[in-house]
């Protein structure tokens, strides 16, 4: 039975993932590269979180004074809020969800869309030639990759005959959609990467071309809303990715929620992986890639899958 606490757990998973993740990426980064990682402060380095929490919390929160102030403020809130509601449709297992909604894909889809503002905005107010750089890099990067991301989604919704998250997780009874869909998958997992500006897709704040990008301006608690939201929003897509391919909470044994979270602590592994593993592209390279490549092959996909479909009823 839905309680009026499942929604509060529901969504203070995702923070407490982010916050836990940016311990986990450092030492996952190190074990990929064979070095140390933070190991100091603690058993296994964990001190080192509540560390750089209480150094963001009372580093000074300073304003440029040439910065259009109040959407300066206003951007990092912005990526907080629409990635936090995006956990809002994401069924965690059997009725463990805040809003099981019929079209609960689009919602996701459009909340997504939404934290672009926050960079383009913060990218703007900062009134910095390389932080307006990095905002339109960003904005320019997931204008392009949301397109086939969806396009991408499309097939998985089509199989199920439905835009119910709940609903395309039971339609995978017995197949997991990775298998027909093998193409759709990958194409999403790289749009992911490019929505989330994880390596090799994070042009938006290229420290060794645009010193930090969108958030070159920004210190202290401001800052760590960038920094949290971003791995709430790789949260976000490994837990989508895991509704959509690999069969959500469905698994023999286990609890339906342990199954799901272990398939999405898996896919955030292989971001992290990919991170340690892959240089950053060119921007030219990036654009390219999305539109002259991807965006076939996500057609080719939905009208594959719109073929299979219409012979097999037929």
């Amino acid at each position: 039975m839905l309680t009026f606490l499942t929604p509060l757990c529901i969504l203070a998973a995702p923070i407490t993932i982010a916050s836990l993740l940016v311990w986990g990426e450092r030492r996952l980064l190190a074990l990929f590269q064979e070095r140390h990682g933070p190991n100091r402060l603690g058993p296994l380095g964990l001190g080192q979180l509540p560390a750089d929490v209480l150094k963001m919390f009372f580093k000074q929160d300073w304003v440029p004074p040439f910065a259009d102030q109040a959407i300066f403020i206003l951007a990092p809130a912005i990526i907080m809020a629409t990635t936090l509601l995006s956990f809002g449709v994401i069924p965690l297992a059997p009725n463990w969800v805040v809003w099981d909604s019929e079209n609960g894909l689009l919602v996701f889809f459009a909340l997504s869309s939404l934290g672009a503002y926050s960079v383009v905005l913060a990218g703007w107010s900062s009134n910095n030639k390389y932080a307006l750089l990095g905002g339109l890099r960003a904005s320019g990067q997931m204008l392009a990759y949301e397109v086939f991301m969806g396009l991408s989604a499309m097939g998985v919704a089509a199989r199920a005959g439905s835009f119910n998250l709940t609903k395309i997780v039971e339609s995978q009874q017995g197949c997991w959609n990775i298998i027909p869909q093998i193409l759709g998958f990958f194409i999403f997992y790289i749009a992911a990467l490019a929505e989330t500006h994880r390596t090799p897709f994070d042009l938006a704040e290229a420290e060794s071309e645009l010193v930090a990008g969108f958030h070159t301006e920004y210190s202290g608690l401001k800052f760590g809303m960038f920094f949290v939201g971003e791995y709430i929003g790789l949260t976000s897509m490994s837990a989508m990715m895991t509704l959509l391919f690999l069969g959500g909470w469905k698994g023999p044994w286990l609890p339906p929620a342990l199954w799901f979270f272990l398939k999405t602590v898996f896919l955030i592994g292989t971001f992290i992986l990919v991170r340690a593993t892959l240089p950053r592209l060119r921007y030219d390279q990036l654009i390219i890639l999305g539109w002259k490549y991807l965006m076939p092959l996500a057609l080719l996909n939905l009208f594959a899958t719109a073929g299979v479909l219409v012979c097999s009823a037929s």
